[in-house]
């Protein structure tokens, strides 16, 4: 593929571009004026009457945005903006964001505490079984050892059980855009009902046994 400098210009992988642009979108910016900062505020209120006001989503498939890392909500923004990830109600909703917006979104999306466990005991032989599957995959060097998620590398833990399984599904289905490929091929080897397990064991961090 050739790039803008020419047929002998080469096109970086597309992972690379949006973590390039992402990186850029993060630099330090002008402070934002007040009409600015007043516009987002009343868009990121409508962003928590879906994703949850304390940062934990109670809408079906839908995810908690509390704990997520500021570079995972831009880069996620970004590719919702530029029609890069699947969600007609998301495309809606980042389209007209400029890149001081993304960034005052993800300064917002900080500010939000993690979900926290279920009250619900796991189910043993459940958590044990999707436990494994993590210790078998790189899930705990990507996403951290607690799973909390860092730079562009999404919070797992006690995110909607519904949601991670669903989002695992596209990713190894090719219908969610990944960062050059890696969920995919982390996926790849894994039935459907490992997908169900992990799911449940990520959902359920620090639950009481």
């Amino acid at each position: 593929m050739t790039g803008p400098g020419g047929p002998g210009a080469v096109m970086p992988p597309l992972s690379a571009r949006v973590l390039l642009l992402a990186a850029l979108v993060v630099a330090p910016l002008l402070p934002a004026t007040r009409a600015t900062a007043q516009t987002v505020d009343e868009r990121f209120t409508v962003c928590l009457a879906c994703h949850g006001a304390d940062g934990q989503s109670r809408i079906p498939e839908t995810p908690s945005l509390g704990g997520q890392p500021s570079f995972f909500v831009v880069a996620q923004l970004f590719l919702f903006r530029e029609g890069r990830r699947e969600n007609a109600a998301m495309v809606a909703a980042a389209k007209g964001l400029t890149n001081r917006d993304l960034t005052a979104f993800a300064e917002r999306v900080t500010r939000l505490p993690p979900p926290p466990p279920p009250e619900e005991p796991p189910d043993p032989a459940r958590f044990a079984r999707g436990r494994a599957l993590t210790l078998r995959h790189p899930c705990g060097v990507c996403h951290n050892p607690d799973f909390s998620g860092r730079e562009q590398m999404p919070r797992l833990a006690n995110q909607r059980e519904d949601y991670l399984l669903r989002s695992m599904r596209e990713y190894k289905s090719g219908a969610r855009l990944g960062y050059g490929g890696a969920m995919a091929q982390e996926l790849a080897g894994l039935s459907d009902q490992d997908l169900i397990d992990l799911a449940y064991f990520l959902s359920h961090q620090g639950a009481r046994p």
